[in-house]
């Protein structure tokens, strides 16, 4: 049964059926109960009790697979989802004749759906890094409750007052983790016309100015502007969220109109940590942006 460290593969390109906006019903689905949890947690213990067998800690199975001894920890105790391709290797390594997967695969169908969601809000929660090009809207971590409000008042087909109201209280609830004792460091680039807008009104519009100024005044948290004007711009084809796990493992994050998609993949995640590290030489240095941002306050 030894054999040499290996990466985990790691959430690649996800079904279209598990793809959720990070800023939309991805939200809800954090504060909803977790109607998977059962099911998770037994996953997890067939995994802690096949791993036992095996004479292994759990230090010992993530340095095999390159994912570390927390994130076994977390999957154990049924509070990260098990992916099916991790899944496959744990059993080639545990020789459990295909019980991981099998159970993975007879979880619930409505059960599979939130797994990709609680998989990104698990590496955000635990993230040491996090990098955010944001091109229409103040990110989400930085959203005061009013124009996060706008936000998804803003949505179309329209969402009822409750539903508003439970995404609303669900991203307030993400923001917690810049308020840890040891929070990420966090780097966000945002484009010029994302603090144009007025969204929710004026009242709204200056409150998220002002806020938008404590964070780039606080350790730890850089926000530079790309400014409007630029005759190159590394950011044309969308947002996207750049997250390096404890495990320094690095993930991407992007989307789209319809769609959005968690990255793993080396390659692909360089690509895009390169435009990130150019969006960053082209925007605004964080003095410079801080100047701007008082002068589009001075115009509020």
């Amino acid at each position: 049964m030894e054999q040499s460290a290996r990466p985990y593969r790691g959430a690649v390109r996800l079904r279209e059926s598990e793809r959720r906006h990070v800023d939309g019903e991805f939200d809800l689905m954090a504060t909803a109960a977790r109607r998977n949890a059962s099911a998770m947690k037994m996953v997890g213990a067939l995994l802690a009790l096949y791993r036992q067998n095996a004479g292994l800690t759990q230090k010992a199975l993530g340095e095999r697979f390159v994912v570390g001894e927390q994130q076994i920890a977390s999957i154990e105790q049924g509070r990260r989802p098990l992916k099916s391709d991790l899944a496959e290797q744990l059993d080639e390594l545990l020789d459990t004749k295909g019980a991981l997967s099998v159970a993975l695969s007879r979880m619930p169908e409505i059960d599979l759906i939130p797994l990709w969601a609680e998989e990104y809000l698990d590496c955000e929660r635990e993230a040491i890094a996090i990098s955010w090009y944001e091109s229409l809207l103040v990110p989400g971590l930085l959203q005061t409750e009013s124009y996060a409000r706008a936000v998804y008042r803003s949505r179309i087909p329209v969402y009822s007052q409750d539903a508003i109201e439970a995404f609303v209280a669900a991203r307030m609830a993400r923001q917690d983790i810049l308020q840890r004792e040891i929070p990420p460091t966090t780097s966000f680039v945002i484009w010029e016309a994302a603090l144009r807008d007025r969204l929710g009104g004026e009242e709204t519009y200056f409150e998220q100015l002002q806020q938008l100024r404590r964070y780039a005044r606080t350790p730890g948290i850089s926000v530079q502007v790309m400014p409007l004007g630029r005759t190159s711009h590394a950011g044309l084809e969308g947002p996207f969220i750049l997250l390096e796990t404890p495990e320094h493992q690095r993930l991407a994050y992007s989307e789209s109109q319809r769609g959005s998609t968690l990255v793993a993949l080396p390659d692909e995640v360089g690509i895009l940590t390169q435009k990130y590290a150019m969006l960053r030489t082209q925007a605004l240095n964080t003095e410079d942006s801080g100047d701007l941002l008082d002068r589009i306050l001075g115009e509020a």
